[in-house]
């Protein structure tokens, strides 16, 4: 059985939720496709899953990482292989649940094979103020400096250290993908897209949640490790406002409008990313995950008789 379930969508459009229910009628096999939840330093504030999801059904890759030490998506990729083979060998349905489009594009496609980049110049790249480096990459590469957010600094030093360490753009490199599974597995996916105020209203009363669980002081901790705050884990969804609430910059009654302001807009990001990048003959839900639509949801992602 080569089949694999994918679950994706924007935060709160209740992937988990159907993960659970299709593990449970299958006896599948969870794995997270998520970047936050693969750092354990964060279960509250990533919603990681449950004690009583974890009895519910397996769950793979969740809360295995430290937060100091960064998961790359090709990282991420590797270790989804060797989950869904396992799972395959025991003939168990392997079910991928996330919302990192990055993360399920590499396992399915590849990674473009990009050799290491120089040291010196990554070094000269990521130490130097951001209008110097999108001033040099629209000189060596146009495209990418016309095609990139001004304000995402992170993909500018990315596409510029490419071609100043190779010679080759960063999209030249991306044309030639290797490594994906994408063609070697029988994928059933579902992209959720519930109605955007259901989802929004969600992420609102999420957030509120997640403050009254334990948010706070799981932040708290984590600001005491004192990590580098460029880190995916020091960048999750949620750390910058309550870091402020905790400096002092923010009243309680702030941070939760900020977080909540915060939450919404990334699920508008990933709302955005996923109706229109994964291919158009993947299912798009777009009902709210009450009552049957749970049924008919669950009819698209279990195995064929």
């Amino acid at each position: 059985m080569n089949m694999v379930a994918l679950i994706a969508g924007p935060t709160a459009s209740g992937k988990s939720a159907l993960a659970l229910a299709l593990a449970e009628s299958t006896s599948g096999l969870i794995i997270n496709a998520d970047s936050a939840q693969i750092y354990r330093d964060l279960p509250i504030v990533s919603a990681a899953p449950s004690e009583d999801d974890l009895r519910r059904a397996e769950h793979r890759l969740y809360g295995i990482g430290d937060g100091a030490e960064p998961c790359s998506a090709a990282e991420w990729a590797e270790l989804a292989k060797a989950e869904i083979q396992e799972a395959q060998r025991n003939r168990r349905l392997p079910i991928l649940v996330g919302g990192t489009g990055l993360y399920l594009r590499t396992l399915l496609d590849g990674i473009a094979p990009v050799p290491p980049i120089d040291a010196d110049i990554r070094k000269r790249v990521r130490g130097r103020p951001a209008e110097e480096n999108r001033s040099e990459l629209e000189r060596l590469d146009a495209e990418a400096a016309e095609r990139l957010n001004p304000a995402d600094t992170t993909r500018i030093a990315r596409a510029l250290e490419v071609v100043a360490s190779t010679g080759r753009t960063l999209a030249n490199w991306q044309s030639s993908r290797e490594g994906g599974i994408g063609s070697q597995i029988d994928l059933k996916p579902l992209i959720l897209l519930p109605p955007r105020p259901w989802l929004y209203e969600r992420c609102d009363s999420r957030f509120a949640k997640m403050v009254d669980d334990g948010a706070v002081q799981e932040v708290e901790a984590l600001l005491a490790r004192r990590l580098d705050p460029s880190l995916p884990v020091m960048r999750a969804i949620g750390v910058r406002e309550i870091a402020a609430f905790l400096k002092g910059e923010l009243t309680r009654e702030e941070m939760l409008e900020k977080g909540q302001q915060a939450t919404r807009n990334y699920a508008k990001r990933q709302y955005t990313w996923f109706a229109h990048q994964p291919p158009p003959e993947w299912p798009r839900f777009a009902k709210p995950l009450e009552g049957e639509a749970i049924g008919r949801a669950l009819a698209l992602l279990r195995p064929s008789a």
